[in-house]
């Protein structure tokens, strides 16, 4: 829904059209015989700056009125999960083109999570929260769009440190149902987080941790991956083809749903400098042409 954040400023205008029909300008004047000659030739330029005048302070009155985009999304005792995906973006996962086949089946999976809350998350060398929990699934696919091997380093997989991290996203939770959902093609090397501390982390924010291998037996611990899924309530997956991970998301897809307590979420985007914009190159372009024709006159 387009509107306008401070409506009541356009009432400005009012006051740009009492000023421009009694206020004005003082200039010194010549009197001649053909005046009315004089007059004719000049009319047309004085009627372009009154109409480019009056466009520019327009546009800086709408620009002060802030013009605003507002998407509404309404929740209200909706069913629905809290959910962080933790994606494994170390070296490994380019070879095979498994990155780009996982984050493809991660857009669909986000796509399909009408009522959910998301978060993602990156780990390498080192991990780091992309986007805390939020409701816009917009945001979550561009910046899961814009991610590549390499953003968090190449040699190191901090997988523990990953779930921690992503664990204390839910401190404040209050939702019921509360997923994480972890994929990598390795194990951790790091020891910069122990797994037991990371666990007590989820299980003390009562997070259900999917975790999801992909790849190569070898290069992952599932013993491991199988604790950590077993120890909060979820359950672990091996994944060696594309067709096997999307049946991995499609099955995380049909968990149960619990009730979330939120109404109503708004999403602002501000437009106002398009119009400020366009008044500064307007602006500029009636200076230069009063000042040339008032040098040709």
């Amino acid at each position: 829904m387009f509107s306008f954040e401070y409506p009541y400023v356009f009432s400005l205008l009012l006051l740009v059209i009492v000023c421009m029909l009694f206020c004005k300008e003082k200039k010194r004047a010549i009197y001649f015989p053909n005046i009315e000659l004089l007059t004719s030739l000049t009319r047309s330029k004085q009627v372009l700056l009154n109409a480019l005048r009056i466009t520019i302070l327009s546009l800086l009155i709408a620009s002060l009125a802030s013009p605003i985009k507002t998407e509404q999304i309404i929740l209200d005792n909706t069913q629905g999960h809290e959910i962080s995906l933790i994606l494994d973006a170390s070296g490994s996962m380019a070879y095979g083109d498994k990155f780009r086949i996982v984050k493809a089946i991660m857009v669909d999976f986000i796509s399909q999570r009408k009522t959910d809350k998301l978060a993602l998350s990156v780990f390498a060398d080192f991990a780091y929260t992309v986007v805390p929990l939020t409701y816009d699934k917009n945001s979550v696919i561009k910046m899961l769009d814009n991610i590549e091997i390499g953003v968090a380093g190449r040699r190191k997989t901090a997988l523990y440190e990953a779930l921690f991290l992503s664990s204390k996203l839910f401190n404040n939770s209050k939702s019921k149902e509360r997923v994480a959902i972890l994929l990598t093609d390795g194990r951790d090397n790091t020891d910069s987080v122990p797994l037991e501390m990371a666990l007590e982390r989820a299980n003390a924010n009562k997070i259900k941790v999917y975790t999801v291998a992909v790849g190569n037996q070898r290069d992952y611990n599932a013993d491991v991956l199988q604790h950590i899924a077993s120890s909060t309530g979820a359950k672990f997956f091996s994944a060696n083809s594309q067709k096997s991970i999307e049946d991995i998301y499609q099955q995380i897809n049909q968990l149960e749903k619990s009730d979330i307590n939120i109404n109503k979420y708004e999403k602002k985007n501000y437009y106002f400098h398009y119009p400020l914009s366009l008044a500064l190159a307007l602006l500029l372009i009636y200076f230069w042409r009063k000042n040339t024709w008032s040098l040709s006159k």
